[in-house]
């Protein structure tokens, strides 16, 4: 049974930040222990201007009663807010969204998307996506994007609301993804149009060894080490529109297979993919690639950021991407901060001017290792990161402020709770910024959405 949980009285946290408590005494309880519970969330607020941003101000609490629910994505138009995750039960995993009317303030009760029960397979890097397409004198439609297992290999689903997330229609593959061989770490976007695009990470090419998620396969056990270099050549990066704009196209090889990536349009309807590519000699960098014809056509990868990371395997930790309204693209991404130690990974920022030489890295500051980061630009002149960092007690999600100082180096300053959490999302809505995460609570998990607002 799909059950919404909802906070709707306000308790004031100690460290300023507010948590809603349900109304029955039990549940209240069950809130209160997990509120206080030793936890850290952090949102890096990157402001290239005098704005601000004060802690959250609402909370709201999403899931499936008796399911773990987790990886979470957010999108929003206005006031009108989706998400949508995996809820596992012991059959298997189903795709749920909820929508909020009011900025994230509360969500009305999960849907189930995928048609057919427990058709999904997400996580981790790879959680189901949202969209909002835009519609005159609606309620935007609600498409997301999903990853689900077939005997010959993985697809990618898709389906589509358009009646404010009360039913999903039907469920349909996603143009290119039906050929054989696996593939995901997908992400979508929405262009100037309302043309929908997805891309993704693709095996079909792979000869004959299968991929094995974090490690090297061989063909035996006195079979010569391939060139990773070579070898990523038959990982490739796709895309495709799903309303036929544009065909599936393969925009190049030597993908790092496992890390997620990140795809993001313009006002102008400029498309741009971001990834970790496997450059000479096995250097794990992030990738930029730019459609300016609807997906018609990409560029050749752009390196954002020479960081010299040596590695033969799945670092499984992508970038992030955001365009504000003056084309800057904004990207950040994990990397180790000593190469001679790649086991402890740093956050990092570059920009970009509409897709061209991206500016020399800047890290962002953290408590210890970081990654599965996210990017908001909540206007032209702030940005949101979010990301995770694990503790001794748990996995956490983490929040810190920066500005511009007048030397012009960025000054950052932590702000809000500690809470646990894993595998952030962010989008903007009116009422302001939003973060989405899974949360462990009484065994299981459940989404939790707090505004940050302005």
């Amino acid at each position: 049974m799909a059950t919404l949980f909802r906070e709707p009285t306000m308790l004031q946290m100690m460290d300023h930040t507010s948590e809603l408590i349900a109304h029955d005494p039990v549940q209240r309880m069950r809130l209160l222990r997990s509120a206080m519970t030793t936890r850290a969330l952090a949102i890096v607020l990157f402001l290239c201007s005098g704005a601000s941003f004060s802690v959250a101000q609402s909370t709201a609490v999403v899931g499936v009663e008796g399911r773990s629910n987790e990886s979470v994505s957010i999108a929003a138009q206005q006031n009108f807010v989706a998400i949508t995750w995996g809820a596992t039960a012991t059959g298997g995993m189903d795709v749920y969204s909820a929508v909020s009317r009011n900025g994230g303030s509360t969500f009305g009760a999960p849907v189930r998307v995928n048609a057919v029960a427990f058709d999904a397979r997400v996580g981790g890097e790879q959680p189901p996506h949202v969209a909002l397409v835009p519609r005159r004198d609606a309620e935007p439609a609600i498409v997301i994007v999903w990853t689900a297992k077939r005997p010959e290999g993985s697809r990618l689903l898709t389906a589509r609301s358009d009646d404010g997330g009360v039913r999903f229609g039907v469920t349909n593959v996603v143009p290119g993804t039906e050929a054989s061989g696996n593939r995901g770490w997908e992400s979508i976007t929405v262009d100037a149009a309302g043309g929908v695009h997805v891309l993704w990470l693709d095996h079909r090419s792979v000869p004959t060894t299968p991929h094995q998620h974090g490690a090297i396969a061989t063909t035996g056990p006195s079979a010569p080490k391939a060139d990773p270099t070579a070898r990523a050549l038959f990982s490739q990066l796709y895309s495709a529109a799903l309303d036929g704009r544009s065909s599936a196209i393969s925009i190049t090889g030597g993908v790092c297979y496992c890390c997620k990536t990140a795809f993001v349009a313009g006002a102008d309807g400029t498309l741009y993919g971001a990834w970790r590519h496997v450059f000479p000699g096995s250097m794990r960098d992030i990738a930029l690639t730019t459609s300016r014809d609807a997906g018609r056509t990409f560029s050749a990868p752009l390196r954002v950021s020479e960081d010299k990371w040596q590695f033969d395997g799945c670092p499984d930790n992508g970038p992030s991407l955001s365009v504000d309204a003056n084309r800057r693209v904004h990207a950040v991404w994990p990397s180790p901060a000593d190469v001679s130690n790649p086991s402890v990974m740093a956050l990092f920022y570059a920009v970009s001017a509409d897709g061209g030489p991206f500016s020399a890295r800047v890290r962002i500051p953290t408590d210890g290792p970081a990654g599965h980061v996210q990017v908001l630009a909540a206007s032209p002149r702030e940005l949101v990161v979010a990301w995770e960092e694990p503790t001794t007690a748990g996995r956490t999600v983490k929040m810190a402020r920066g500005t511009s100082a007048t030397t012009g180096q960025i000054v950052f300053r932590r702000i809000g709770a500690t809470e646990a959490g894993r595998y952030p999302s962010v989008a903007n809505s009116a009422a302001g910024a939003l973060v989405a995460f899974a949360q462990p609570r009484d065994g299981r998990s459940v989404i939790v959405v707090r505004r940050i607002a302005r």
